[in-house]
């Protein structure tokens, strides 16, 4: 079978796996292992939940990244650090559509510096990324046009530290108006940054506030809320997760490569 055809069948293992066994089954399997046809999507997330060290992770993913050779349309990571966000944005050259980062240490000025060339993303998660800022949120929106799903949901707070911080909730409406699913789980924000988002993300139907306490939905706010197709009020109890799973440190073998 063609490299293109294998590659079909390899991407639906989890990355670590394809790059530490198929390689050495015979040589077919390698070429279609090391082509860029089974790098278009990279899902590390499970491996660097494991590894939990932003070194290892940026040099990983920028190893695989440079096998996609311009493929590559979706990566998902964790606690990706400056250099792999660096990396990914100057390898893609706006040709990425999807990029998924929950809890990275990047930060603004990373992102002033290499935003640009993200301009084609569609899909952004940068949920628990403590060091990007409203500022940096207002950078990005202002580049990535065509951005139609942002998940930005923070870590839980108590009641007592319900200090009102509208700037993010500010950032995203003035900056994203295609914007049509929006998660910002535990904002500081209140009425007035909720009703901004209502009124200029024109296009939202899926909208994610759990945890926003300073939310009241006075008025006409929550009617507004209740007329879109998915809403998620600040008060249910089930708290949000991300799923994990078991991962080694394979991408640092460089005998595949």
């Amino acid at each position: 079978m063609s490299p293109e055809i294998l590659a079909l069948i390899f991407v639906r293992m989890a990355a670590d796996e394809m790059v530490r066994t198929v390689p050495f089954v015979c040589r077919a399997w390698r070429e279609a292992v090391v082509g860029p046809y089974c790098w278009g999507e990279i899902d590390v997330e499970a491996w660097c939940r494991r590894v939990n060290r932003s070194d290892l992770i940026d040099a990983a993913v920028r190893r695989l990244v440079r096998r996609s050779r311009g493929f590559l349309r979706r990566l998902s990571a964790y606690r990706l650090g400056n250099s792999g966000f660096s990396f990914v944005a100057a390898f893609t050259a706006g040709f990425l559509r999807v990029l998924q980062i929950p809890l990275s240490e990047v930060t603004d000025q990373t992102v002033e510096k290499h935003v640009k060339s993200l301009s084609g993303l569609t899909v952004l998660d940068i949920s628990n990324c403590m060091n990007i800022t409203p500022k940096g949120i207002a950078t990005i929106g202002r580049h990535c046009k065509s951005l139609v799903q942002l998940k930005r949901n923070m870590p839980p707070w108590e009641p007592s530290q319900s200090k009102i911080d509208e700037d993010e909730a500010l950032a995203v409406a003035d900056t994203m108006p295609k914007l049509e699913h929006l998660e910002l789980a535990y904002g500081r924000f209140s009425d007035h940054g909720l009703e901004a988002i209502l009124t200029k993300c024109t296009a939202l139907c899926n909208l994610d506030i759990l945890g926003c306490l300073n939310v009241t939905l006075k008025y006409n706010i929550e009617a507004k809320c209740l007329s879109l197709p998915f809403f998620r009020d600040p008060w249910e109890d089930d708290d949000l997760e991300y799923s994990s799973s078991s991962g080694d440190d394979a991408y640092y073998d460089d005998s595949s490569s």
